[in-house]
């Protein structure tokens, strides 16, 4: 058991949280994507997947229940990704108390080198975003159950675009950094498809970035209403 959590608390241990984690918040933030776009079927559509989502293999007077063991399993999941990272943030310290004279950026990248604060607001965003889009508290004109509605209306803001463009922005470096990584973590490296994981993770990075900003987009330029 002690070398088991020895094992859990290394460098190593960490970053396998970290990836496996990362799969997990990857996954859902594929499947919300998808979920959002059915706002170009237009209100029925979306609120009847909206609808689906909370009712989904669940009695009558179990509604919603589902649907929140989900969000705490994903909850649980960010917690300990942000949890690994932290870890990992003070080992580097220790590792090397006294900073370099000169920033070394040897085999990195922008996304690289922004993931901790790029994670900071992102966790930020989220809390915003579940303020705004699930209880209501940030939004305008909130009904709840009429997703159409309440996307329809956030997103006729500028301000509210802006946020969400720069929170989408940030997404997007995290995960291209973060798929291409953890795959390495996960043990998915070779010298003759370092090159390919790195594009496939650039491409599912400006794809789920594009697919969350469409729908935003749509309405912002008057297509969606």
């Amino acid at each position: 058991m002690n070398r088991l959590l020895a094992s859990i608390r290394s460098p190593v241990g960490q970053k396998v949280i970290m990836a496996l984690t990362g799969v997990i918040m990857v996954g859902f933030v594929i499947g919300h994507m998808i979920g959002n776009l059915k706002i170009f079927q237009g209100a029925e559509h979306l609120n009847a997947y909206a609808e689906f989502l909370r009712t989904v293999g669940a009695p009558a007077f179990a509604r919603g229940e589902l649907l929140w063991i989900a969000r705490v399993g994903l909850i649980v999941a960010v917690v300990l990704h942000i949890n690994a990272a932290v870890r990992l943030t003070r080992l580097a310290r220790r590792a090397r108390p006294v900073g370099y004279a000169k920033p070394v950026h040897l085999e990195t990248t922008y996304a690289s080198r922004t993931m901790r604060w790029g994670g900071v607001t992102l966790t930020a965003f989220i809390v915003y975003h579940l303020l705004h889009m699930t209880t209501g508290n940030a939004h305008r004109d909130f009904i709840r159950g009429d997703v159409y509605h309440n996307m329809v209306v956030a997103f006729s803001s500028v301000p509210v675009f802006v946020a969400y463009l720069v929170a989408m922005g940030m997404l997007g470096f995290h995960l291209y950094h973060g798929i291409w990584s953890g795959l390495q973590t996960l043990g998915l490296e070779h010298p003759q498809f370092d090159r390919l994981r790195r594009v496939g993770a650039g491409v599912l990075a400006v794809v789920i970035v594009g697919g969350f900003l469409a729908g935003p987009l749509a309405i912002l330029l008057g297509f969606i209403s």
